[in-house]
């Protein structure tokens, strides 16, 4: 028999420990494993904005297993039935969007945790290397991270009674969509933003539980991290794609000698 895998990412929250991650949207077991590779702390899978499914998403999982990072599963919606599906495929830690309420919250937690706890459904299956981790059953609860994504005005609103939820063990502040609620939209570093940021940030600190947040500004990113940030996501892996292909695409460009050109055949 297998002892219950530890989640060291929930482990590491938990202690204080700072965790530096990168948000991939690749959507591919390749290109994840090359960033696995990097020695980052923990990786987030997007399956809400980027074209994964459950078996993307599983490929994913079986290609970061062999690397010290963590993988951390953003679903698509709080779906309890997805959930379900992404807990029995092997994710320990979820990051659900758009919460904005206790009661959201704790229907989220519940989704997380077998009765009498919750409500999860029972099934051997790839999380308890189908029956092979003792006490998969009683133990599983411990090894489940459950992360709110905040990112609205009605989710601020409502912050200390979500953070209050026993098993809610972070809260991921969403700098994107709450932009666009305070009408900054495509602006999530505008000091409006960030002020609201900040103070979320120590809101959440203040309880004692784990406050994350994404950006690629790597001076905001260290800010933040003062600020109390535990888990930090400090880079997209399609957006360093995107400009590395750019960049050097344009240094070639330039610094192409000019050559004359002719046609084939043309005498002069």
């Amino acid at each position: 028999m297998i002892d219950v895998i530890e989640n060291g990412f929930k482990q590491a929250l938990s202690a204080g420990q700072a965790q530096i991650g990168l948000w991939t949207s690749l959507a591919d077991a390749y290109a994840i494993e090359i960033v696995a590779s990097a020695g980052y702390d923990w990786l987030l899978i997007d399956a809400e904005h980027g074209p994964n499914d459950l078996r993307s998403v599983l490929e994913q999982l079986q290609a970061v297993a062999a690397y010290l990072t963590h993988p951390v599963v953003r679903l698509p919606t709080d779906d309890p039935a997805l959930i379900k599906q992404y807990l029995d495929i092997g994710a320990q830690t979820l990051l659900i969007p758009m919460v904005e309420s206790e009661g959201q919250a704790r229907r989220l937690v519940a989704a997380t945790r077998y009765a009498p706890q919750g409500m999860r459904g029972v099934a051997s299956a790839r999380a308890s290397r189908w029956g092979a981790v003792s006490d998969y059953f009683e133990r599983a609860g411990d090894s489940v991270c459950v992360i709110v994504q905040v990112e609205t005005v009605k989710g601020l609103e409502g912050l200390d009674e979500i953070i209050a939820v026993p098993g809610v063990d972070g809260v991921f502040i969403g700098p994107s969509d709450l932009a666009a609620s305070l009408g900054h939209l495509g602006d999530p570093g505008h000091p409006d933003v960030v002020a609201t940021i900040t103070t979320a940030i120590d809101r959440i600190v203040r309880t004692g539980k784990a406050a994350g947040i994404l950006t690629a500004d790597n001076a905001l990113a260290l800010t933040y991290i003062e600020l109390g940030v535990t888990f930090c996501a400090v880079g997209i892996d399609t957006m360093m794609l995107a400009q590395a292909a750019r960049t050097l695409v344009r240094k070639f460009k330039q610094d192409l000698p000019t050559v004359q050109q002719t046609k084939p055949g043309a005498t002069y």
